[in-house]
C-alpha cells in the first residue's frame, strides 16, 4: 500500500511554532548565568583562617564586619574608621543590639586587633558577636 502525498495541504501555512531556537537561546542564557553567578558575590578580600568548628545556623542575614590585611575596617562592603564603628553598626542594625555580627579578620593581621574590635562591639551592648573562619581542609 503506497501513500499518496496531498499537494494541496502543503501550500497551507504551517500553524506550529518552532521552539528549537527558543530552547537554544534559553540554554545559552542558563550557562551564562551559571558562570557569572559565583562572580556576583563581591566583598572585601580577606584571607580567613581555617577552623574545624561546625557552622552556625542562620535565620536572618547577619551583619559582617571585616578587617583586611592592611587593617582597614569594613561594615558589609563600606569602609569605616575605627572611631565610627559603633555609630555605623547601630545605624545599619537599626539600633538593635541583638543583631548577629560576624567579624572576619584576615589571618595575617594581629589577633589582638580582632579582639579589640570584638571587645568594642560587646562593650557597646551587642550580644551576638562571632568570628568567621574558613572550613578546615585536610591536607
Amino acid at each position: 500500500m503506497a501513500f499518496k502525498l496531498n499537494r494541496s495541504s502543503s501550500k497551507e501555512p504551517m500553524s506550529e511554532i518552532n521552539v528549537t531556537p527558543f530552547v537554544d537561546v534559553m540554554l545559552v542564557l542558563l550557562i551564562i548565568f551559571m558562570v557569572t553567578a559565583p562572580l556576583l558575590t563581591v566583598g572585601v578580600q580577606v584571607d580567613l583562617p581555617e577552623s574545624s568548628a561546625d557552622s552556625l545556623p542562620e535565620e536572618t542575614e547577619p551583619l559582617t564586619l571585616s578587617i583586611n590585611a592592611k587593617g582597614e575596617i569594613f561594615i558589609q562592603e563600606a569602609k569605616v574608621e575605627y572611631d565610627n564603628i559603633i555609630a555605623k553598626v547601630l545605624a545599619v542594625s537599626k539600633n538593635r543590639t541583638d543583631t548577629r555580627i560576624y567579624v572576619r579578620g584576615d589571618k595575617t593581621i594581629n589577633y589582638g586587633r580582632v579582639l579589640e574590635i570584638m571587645g568594642l562591639l560587646s562593650g557597646s551592648g551587642f550580644t551576638k558577636v562571632a568570628l568567621i573562619s574558613e572550613p578546615y581542609k585536610q591536607r
